[in-house]
């Protein structure tokens, strides 16, 4: 299946989404990581899309979003997560599943407990963190905040997917042509006609301008949906006591958590791998009985 490449204006910014199995009503919203690109949810959204309507954000600064002119108040979680209830009240989304890897997933996180969108309550009917948890290990964000900051510019696309292989690396397997597809939906030129990611290196001012940005118990403890959290085994983003606090807490209390290890891979699991697919449609499948 091939998806339709779309855009609407959500807070005053034009965001880009790919969206998938158009003809289903039940939807799943996947977003991605912090340096990163909606296509990285290519292989999950066709592995959904044969029953789920799946909408792949651009987050602002990212891909083919607008980059922010106001970059110290905007690259934030809650400007993030109006954004994403602009998306959804637009597309007339009455309720979603959310898949969420790292920075995706704890926008889902200020979604799906209401706190920060008020409006979203109850319209987030089930939530998957993809290695991401209410507070992450400092060390691990110095060292995101240190390559993403400061991409690299290659004269060469091969340059730049040699590069990829190497800081992506913890994303575990991808097969050539996968990392041919994100290396070139992950691609921009620069005026000196090199080429370098593709997002806006002043979105790392979100650790700067808002340090504390995802520390985010009180939304945590706000959810009381399901919620899905797949751990790369060898994370060094969230800790295996962060996930056991996860459960002892807020929708953790309550029963609603899973907390999965993913085997040899780190910070995150690229979600293109038939174990990792199946568990997550599996997730969504009994969330969505669970609502209907």
């Amino acid at each position: 299946m091939t998806p339709s490449s779309r855009y609407l204006t959500c807070a005053g910014r034009q965001i880009h989404f790919t969206e998938w199995g158009a003809e289903h009503e039940p939807t799943v919203i996947a977003w991605h990581g912090l340096a990163r690109t909606g296509r990285d949810m290519d292989e999950l959204a066709q592995h959904l899309s044969s029953r789920y309507r799946v909408i792949c954000p651009d987050t602002l600064g990212r891909g083919l979003s607008q980059w922010s002119p106001d970059p110290g108040n905007e690259y934030q979680l809650s400007f993030y997560a109006r954004i994403a209830a602009d998306l959804i009240d637009q597309l007339g989304l009455a309720r979603v599943h959310w898949v969420g890897t790292s920075m995706g997933g704890a926008i889902g996180t200020l979604c799906a407990g209401g706190l920060a969108q008020p409006g979203l309550r109850g319209r987030i009917a089930s939530v998957v963190l993809n290695d991401n948890a209410p507070s992450l290990a400092q060390p691990a964000l110095e060292r995101i905040k240190a390559y993403a900051g400061t991409p690299p510019a290659f004269d060469t696309v091969t340059e730049l997917e040699a590069f990829f292989r190497q800081v992506y690396q913890p994303f575990g397997w991808l097969s050539d042509a996968q990392w041919r597809r994100l290396t070139e939906t992950s691609t921009r030129r620069l005026p000196d006609g090199r080429v370098t990611p593709h997002y806006d290196p002043a979105m790392v001012r979100q650790f700067v301008d808002h340090p504390a940005d995802y520390d985010i118990w009180n939304h945590w403890d706000a959810i009381d949906v399901p919620v899905l959290c797949l751990r790369g085994a060898e994370s060094d983003l969230v800790l295996r006591e962060t996930t056991q606090e996860m459960l002892r807490r807020g929708p953790g209390a309550r029963g609603l958590v899973r907390v999965v290890e993913i085997a040899g891979v780190g910070h995150a699991p690229a979600l293109n791998v038939l174990d990792q697919l199946n568990r997550i449609t599996a997730f969504i499948h009994a969330a969505e009985v669970r609502v209907t």
